[in-house]
């Protein structure tokens, strides 16, 4: 299997950090003859040339009679490397110019410059990796959240690729006996139910609960979209500024202060959140803070969530009242400044049942952070709803996966459904073929090359 952007063998080169001041910086090179177009800009290429797999050899990176750069390289033989080639890492000092001027003498020397993901795309070709770990090493570098990671290190280390193997095998023992049976049958008539089904429904289930992870897994890729909202002074940028523990948004006394929005990252208990801090919401006849206004509201309607803000020594005002009857997102109210309130704050009953959007509501001080703790569990709770999110063996990773999943599944359900209505068996056979080749397309073995091309190119150039 191969792709047109894609010369395998070919020896390539890319660097494979980012291009900022560091102490270290690395240049990856693989390919066919790696190591002997390496030791032609190396102080002592003999030692490379002679050096085995899974070593480190010390030198100069050296262009002609000049020095460029003092360095290790580690050392890797086919098919014992990442890509299943030969491989040479470079370690240098980091800083960008040191990094481009090795990888640019580098090109000059017989390397080509690496596509995106081609690495990656080198080790699913030689045997290295399955699509499903190819896709994880993406899902890692872009995860958001310990939890995150930790579920797309799970799909590496091969958990999605044996769980979909072990269901191929229930398919493919079904299929065998069906072909025993049409090839030898007890008599004339071949009909479907002369076929034990109780693999395909152990099939159908284990499908299921693959399809089913998905949408918990897409959130800990994904993450949500979270707006903090609330009349000015409420302490929105206060809380901001707890959660990311460190002063992003200015805090003052007066109102108004904020006419714009800024946004971060965070972590919500796992769960990756977009978090933005928006303008206060009032009426106002100064021009630049009514776009921030304006803002505010584009930003909760394509939220996820809404964390509306209330100073907790006052209660709510018509203006808040009218915002949160009239939104159509989910919404947690917080009590704010509750450290300097006289009493509890609390809604009525009514108010409760006349606000469709509200999931809850939490008391907090962003002063202090007492009350975070519930705050992070609230909003988890309320994005993850009907959602399934409980660590399983093995989740889906992708759009993809969970298209060709649900294909297999609808595929098994179809051959369940044809061995009960007493149809001949190769109707069945049909059916099971097509499960397999839909599964065959979620590990690699049975994939286009656009799907191929898709998939790399998003990656870095270094993988």
């Amino acid at each position: 299997m191969s792709n047109p952007k894609y010369a395998p063998e070919e020896p390539i080169a890319s660097v494979a950090t980012a291009l900022s001041p560091a102490a270290l910086g690395i240049v990856r090179c693989s390919g066919k003859n790696c190591i002997e177009l390496v030791s032609k800009v190396f102080s002592r290429p003999k030692a490379l040339m002679e050096a085995p797999g899974n070593t480190l050899v010390y030198g100069w990176i050296v262009d002609g009679d000049i020095k460029v750069d003092e360095v290790m390289l580690s050392v890797f033989r086919a098919p014992k490397s990442f890509t299943g080639e030969d491989m040479v890492e470079i370690s240098c000092h980091g800083g960008p110019g040191v990094v481009l001027a090795i990888q640019n003498l580098l090109l000059k020397n017989g390397f080509r410059q690496a596509e995106r993901g081609e690495y990656t795309f080198r080790a699913f070709i030689n045997g290295k990796a399955d699509l499903t770990k190819a896709e994880a090493v993406q899902e890692i570098i872009e995860s958001h959240t310990g939890e995150g990671r930790s579920r797309a290190a799970g799909r590496l280390a091969g958990n999605l690729f044996e769980e979909i193997d072990s269901i191929k095998k229930l398919i493919t023992d079904t299929l065998g006996s069906i072909e025993v049976e049409i090839e030898y049958p007890e008599d004339e008539e071949t009909i479907a139910d002369s076929f034990d089904s109780s693999e395909l429904e152990q099939a159908s289930s284990r499908l299921q609960q693959l399809c089913d992870s998905w949408q918990g897994e897409k959130l800990y890729q994904d993450g949500a979209r979270v707006v903090l909202c609330g009349r000015p002074n409420a302490g929105k940028s206060s809380l901001f500024n707890g959660i990311l523990k460190e002063e992003r948004a200015i805090v003052s006394d007066i109102a108004g202060t904020t006419r714009d929005w800024i946004e971060s990252w965070v972590d919500f208990n796992g769960i990756p959140v977009r978090l933005f801090d928006t303008a206060g919401l009032r009426d106002t006849e100064d021009e630049i803070e009514a776009q921030g206004v304006n803002l505010t509201h584009s930003l909760s309607e394509d939220a996820d969530l809404l964390l509306y803000l209330v100073d907790g020594r006052f209660s709510l005002n018509s203006e808040d009242l009218l915002f949160l009857k009239m939104t159509t997102k989910p919404l947690i109210l917080v009590w704010n400044k509750c450290d300097l309130a006289e009493k509890e704050p609390a809604l009525s009953s009514q108010f409760k049942e006349e606000v469709k959007c509200l999931r809850g509501e939490v008391r907090i001080s962003a002063k202090d952070t007492s009350g975070f703790a519930e705050l992070y569990s609230s909003v988890k709770d309320v994005l993850t709803a009907g959602i399934s999110t409980e660590r399983t063996q093995a989740g889906l990773g992708s759009e993809r996966q969970k298209t060709a999943v649900q294909e297999a599944l609808e595929s098994v359900n179809h051959a369940l459904l044809t061995s009960k209505e007493d149809l001949a068996l190769d109707a069945v056979v049909q059916d099971l073929e097509e499960a397999l080749n839909s599964l065959g397309e979620v590990t690699g073995e049975v994939t286009a090359d656009d799907v191929l091309g898709s998939i790399f190119s998003r990656f870095c150039v270094g993988k």
